[in-house]
């Protein structure tokens, strides 16, 4: 087959037909497009449905078009694909404890009686455990929902978390003591076994409320106490009913209705299952409740005579070294 000739003629009779298709494109107006598309009237094309050639111009743009779409389409896979590949990387599944046997866990709790919260993580990070600060990743949200929610005053840096009992009758502790990369390297087994360790601390330790820094935790201290999984529509962030605080115990001489609970939501990067503004705003929550208590404690201690101090008030209660048999 021969190659066209672009500067070629299409003759058609006086009475209409086809013009000249010269190498000239016509002029990007209507009626210059209008002129690409004249349609032949005579007799002879009458049979024709429709008698239509597109200008050589106009199957070109199509052409680029489609090369246009295929490409887009071509870079949409190639964006799903990365983004698969990302999250097969960050999602890691159980790691033996062997894993990390070469790290030195630094982290320690940051505990003190009679706190207004505790606030109770998963398990330390890498840079957590080998830095001993809490939440020191640099893509965490716990500083920030922190002081968001308002249950500090100011942004507090990681490097801060052993002051926080004392600066601001707060504590930090962990249902999993040892380091992992992510949560997910963790086994239901040892998450329901770090319960009855968080209740003995609690109880120890006697603050006003423990706030579960993420759903998982949460889940595990409901299988520990209901023998079950929760239900989708018995989870609720948020306070949780009475009767479930935390720490609570009746022995003698020794009987305490335990912690309330609240459970907050993770603070993990890695956890892209709510937006920052809607994890604020369940930690909002919490955090007018602890200011709203630091407050009224601050009221009590100025109208609290020294001399009505003792040793078996709140203000003055000694850290018990260890529980009751």
């Amino acid at each position: 087959m021969g190659k066209r000739n672009r500067s070629s003629v299409v003759e058609g009779p006086k009475s209409g037909g086809l013009t000249s298709t010269s190498a000239t494109p016509l002029p990007p107006s209507f009626d210059g497009v209008l002129e690409q598309y004249k349609c032949d009237t005579s007799p002879e094309t009458a049979t024709s449905k429709h008698s239509i050639r597109p200008s050589t111009t106009d199957q070109k743009s199509q052409q680029l078009v489609a090369k246009s779409k295929g490409k887009r389409s071509s870079a949409s896979i190639a964006v799903k694909e990365s983004t698969a590949k990302k999250l097969k990387r960050t999602r890691s599944g159980y790691a033996s404890p062997s894993k990390y046997s070469h790290l030195v866990n630094k982290l320690t709790d940051s505990l003190a009686h009679n706190l207004i919260c505790v606030f109770v993580g998963l398990n330390p990070g890498i840079r957590t455990a080998t830095t001993g600060h809490a939440y020191n990743h640099p893509s965490n949200l716990f500083w920030k929902l922190l002081y968001k929610s308002g249950c500090t005053p100011r942004l507090c840096r990681a490097e801060e978390d052993g002051d926080m009992p004392e600066l601001y009758d707060l504590g930090l502790t962990n249902i999993v003591s040892r380091p992992t990369k992510d949560g997910s390297e963790l086994s239901k087994a040892e998450m329901d076994a770090g319960v009855a360790e968080l209740e003995a601390k609690i109880a120890l330790q006697r603050p006003e409320a423990v706030a579960i820094v993420g759903k998982s935790i949460w889940e595990s201290i409901w299988r520990v106490r209901h023998g079950t999984n929760i239900k989708k529509d018995q989870f609720k962030y948020g306070w949780q009913d009475d009767s479930e605080r935390v720490g609570a115990l009746t022995r003698p001489g020794y009987n305490w209705a335990g912690a309330k609970l609240f459970v907050a939501t993770t603070t993990s990067g890695l956890a892209a299952g709510m937006r920052p503004h809607e994890k604020e705003k369940i930690w909002k929550k919490l955090g007018e409740w602890v200011e709203r208590r630091r407050r009224e404690r601050t009221n009590e201690e100025e109208t609290t005579p020294i001399t009505s101090l003792s040793p078996s008030s709140n203000h003055m209660r000694a850290y018990p070294q260890q529980l009751p048999v």
